[in-house]
């Protein structure tokens, strides 16, 4: 405790604790003036140091007069903004999520903001005016202290660059012991407005009689002349008119602009405009069909007892429609609507339907939008301007600053997409959402064709509504589904490459038709294993516990975990033999197949090695719509929600990979993404078709597919979960450790197990090492924690807490990497 002495300097000052973008549980409390505290207000940000010297933009999370008894406090560096950035509520859903997710609530603050307002120190050198004594410094020595003479100070990029190495600070170190220079850390800003150089003409020529003497003036410099004669035609527009589009229209270089400038006859002006922006008309919705107007009718009164309602609804129902409609009426009560979808693939065709009923009034906010993007979707759901009504977005998107946010909408809502693995937190967005929903009193609409086994229990147990739509739209079949035997195929010899004979005249005959097909293998590359056929020696990644991918396209090794690539090599690194062999398929080795097989058609590859880009996926969904592609391939993006006219054929091309997966949901996740890969088929005019192929076609899941049978899959996967104790009747916490030492691994793992166990007795599993056992270079091994559904997962986490402390307290274990993630599924 503080003496009276200190109680009584503290009695007029004020203080505040703040949020730092750091992994620490707590806040951080800083004094401030009187002054200070009266201008600041919870969520705004201000500059503090932390540490020996680094400076943090923290985030103020409550304002008070109460001084710490542990430490004496700091000053703060700075205000960085005059008005909040986060609101109140936000910071209280940050609160859920840290305390739920077991993680800090300074992880949580650097997830959610753009990493633009994460304001980081620089570190500034600065040179000691009074030092003269050169001849004590050594060769890389004086290279800086000369620098630092031509100019005042240095960041640590320039000093990188002009010692042309990368560890400087022992130079640095030893200057500061010479007293040549001194450091500070600086604060700097990385968000910079989009500012529009516009054009008008100088306040001279603004007059009638003004103008007549310019374009005699000009009557010898023709381009300069053109450009003064397209502004007045541009001008009747009564728009502000860019230097842009001015040069352009006159065909005239922007030194031309320049010089008319220089003679005081134009002038520019710059306007801040946002990078991305949506244009487009309002048009009168669709109407809908007796089913979709019975699902809105039933939603409502659902919606009257219960804030969270699930549709489900068959592929190709029109469910987009339907939420149309519920984001018209919530629009017209003057609140927010947040529509989330699990892939940024999605967000293209979303947006363009969207826009089409509500103009402008939509942002989109996702992870392949730039820092500068985000920063002003950001502010303009913060100032809840008419642009940013609607917000579509990937997971992150439940992180904005909502304020009067009306109704969320979770699409797909059933995709492992939504959950957040690594790094922390470790959030399930749809949860996320549901108490966001909460929070703002909005409702919250869950949509899929294939729910999750929790939200249909959910729904079932009368904690969410539940509405049903079993016809598609325009009373199109469901597709027909045909599951193809290739164990019998290959004993027949009927398969050429990866495909069997049937599925090619499948696609022979969708051709034919001029109708388009998708293929699906959910593994990119070329081939997962490089084998050598002498020896059997396979090419492995040097950093993790995993065989290289063949990328035939640039010839090269990859691993699909750390990115470390290598050239293919020519001979066996074991042997030396040549005859190296490959083996699996991925979709690059699909797409070459199939142009080998149809070269007179176009074929297309979409995966995260072809949507690398900014507009990646864009490009390829506008060129399939278009019919420029006859046969795309593609991994799991293609199987959700997309909306293609023209394709009448779906091939699966290996579903027993996705069944053999060694995870409790492996049955429901194959069954959910093969019938949302099959109802991409038929969705306009006449029934699709689905080919399956696989070495098992008995199996329960692939016999529920066909039949399209959600029902019985719920039900008997249900009854597995309840022998086996898994969600939803049983809650599950992992835990993670990873070192690069094994038996440092190894031992940690034993006693967390022994400490659990006292505990927890046989609700611990484990433990365990993954498929993958080392990524990085870092070993992994994990135990699972279940938690019965009469036990409190409160006091569940208090005593992981408490375990975790002791663990993090044993001087071997502290360098362990310990992850805690709930509900790890």
């Amino acid at each position: 405790m503080f003496s009276f002495d200190v109680a009584k300097k503290y009695s007029r000052i004020y203080f505040i604790d703040v949020i730092l973008p750091i992994p620490i549980a707590k806040t951080f409390t800083y004094s401030v003036t009187k002054e200070e505290a009266d201008f600041l207000q919870i969520g705004m940000r201000v500059a503090v140091s932390f540490g020996k010297s680094k400076m943090y933009s923290a985030l103020v999370f409550t304002i008070h007069q109460n001084p710490p008894e542990l430490y004496e406090p700091k000053e703060i560096h700075q205000i960085l903004d005059e008005t909040p950035i986060v609101h109140s509520k936000q910071l209280k859903h940050w609160e859920w999520i840290a305390n739920y997710y077991m993680c800090a609530i300074g992880e949580v603050y650097r997830a959610a903001v753009p990493s633009a307002f994460l304001l980081e120190s620089e570190t500034i050198i600065h040179k000691n005016t009074s030092f003269t004594n050169v001849e004590i410094l050594n060769d890389e020595e004086f290279l800086l202290y000369e620098a630092l003479q031509r100019q005042s100070q240095l960041t640590l990029h320039e000093v990188t660059a002009i010692l042309d190495k990368k560890k400087v600070f022992p130079v640095i170190n030893q200057l500061i012991d010479k007293s040549v220079l001194y450091i500070k850390e600086e604060i700097y800003e990385t968000y910079k407005p989009k500012l529009v150089k516009y054009v008008r003409l100088h306040e001279n020529y603004r007059q009638e009689a003004g103008l007549q003497s310019l374009l005699t003036e000009l009557s010898r410099a023709k381009k300069q002349r053109d450009a003064v004669l397209t502004f007045f035609q541009l001008k009747t527009e009564k728009k502000p008119i860019k230097a842009k589009t001015l040069q352009e229209k006159a065909k005239v270089s922007s030194q031309i602009l320049k010089s008319l400038v220089d003679k005081n006859i134009f002038e520019f002006y710059q306007i801040q405009t946002d990078r991305v922006e949506y244009k487009g008309e309002e048009n009168p919705l669709k109407n809908l069909n007796e089913h979709q107007v019975k699902a809105l009718s039933e939603l409502k009164k659902e919606f009257e007892t219960k804030d969270i309602t699930l549709l489900h609804g068959v592929t190709s129902s029109g469910k987009t429609e339907v939420y149309t409609k519920l984001i018209k009426e919530v629009l017209a009560t003057g609140k927010q609507v947040l529509f989330l979808l699990p892939e940024i693939a999605l967000t293209t065709q979303i947006i363009t339907r969207l826009q089409n009923y509500f103009g402008n009034q939509i942002s989109v906010f996702h992870s392949k939008y730039s820092v500068n993007e985000r920063v002003e979707v950001w502010n303009n759901v913060l100032e809840s301007k008419s642009k940013a009504q609607i917000i579509l977005g990937a997971r992150s998107a439940v992180f904005l600053p909502f304020s009067n946010l009306g109704l969320i909408v979770v699409d797909e809502e059933h995709e492992v997409s939504y959950k957040q693995f690594e790094p922390s937190p470790r959030y399930n967005a749809r949860d996320a959402a549901v108490v966001l929903g909460k929070i703002h009193n909005a409702k919250i609409l869950l949509g899929s064709a294939t729910p999750s086994l929790e939200s249909k229990f959910n729904a079932d147990q009368q904690k969410y509504g539940l509405v049903n739509l079993t016809r598609r739209h325009g009373n199109v079949q469901m597709p027909k589904i045909e599951l193809i035997d290739i164990k019998e195929k290959r004993k027949k010899r009927e398969m050429t490459g990866h495909f069997s004979n049937r599925l090619i005249k499948l696609i022979d005959e969708a051709l034919e038709e001029k109708e388009q097909v998708i293929l699906f293998q959910n593994r990119r590359g070329f081939s997962p294993i490089v084998e050598c056929s002498t020896c059997g020696h396979s090419p492995q990644c040097p950093n993790c516990d995993v065989s290289l991918t063949y990328h035939k396209y640039r010839n090269e090794l990859k691993c699909h975990y750390c990115n470390y690539q290598r050239a293919m090599p020519n001979s066996c690194g074991a042997c030396g033999s040549t005859s190296l062999d490959t083996k699996g398929f991925g979709t690059e080795q699909i797409e070459l197949e199939l142009k080998e097989l149809f070269p007179n058609h176009t074929i297309g590859r979409m995966d995260s090695d072809t949507t690398r880009g900014k507009y990646g996926y864009q490009k390829i969904i506008e060129a399939f719509e278009s019919q420029e592609i006859d046969v795309l391939v593609g991994t799991q993006m293609l199987s959700k929600g997309l909306d293609f006219e023209n394709v009448s054929l779906v091939g699966i091309l290996s579903a027993d990979t996705m069944l053999n997966f060694p995870d409790f949901r492996a049955h429901e996740r194959a069954f959910q993404l093969m019938v949302q890969v099959s109802g991409r088929a038929g969705r306009s005019k006449k029934q699709g078709m689905v080919a399956i192929q696989t070495y098992n076609p008995y199996h329960q899941i692939l016999q529920q597919v066909s039949t399209n049978n959600y029902g019985e899959m719920y039900k008997e996967q249900l009854q597995d979960r309840w022998q086996y104790f898994y969600p939803p009747y049983y809650r599950v916490i992992k835990i993670t450790l990873k070192h690069k030492d094994y038996v440092k691994v190894d031992e940690g793992i034993n006693w967390l197990v022994k400490a659990l166990q006292n505990v927890f007795r046989e609700n611990v599993l484990g433990p365990t090492a993954p498929a993958v056992s080392r990524i990085r270079n870092q070993y992994i091994k994990n135990l699972m924690i279940k938690i019965p559904p009469k036990q409190s997962l409160v006091k569940t986490k208090e005593q992981i807490q408490r375990i975790k402390t002791s663990f993090e307290a044993v001087k071997e274990f502290r360098p362990i990497r310990f992850i805690l993630d709930i509900d790890a599924y």
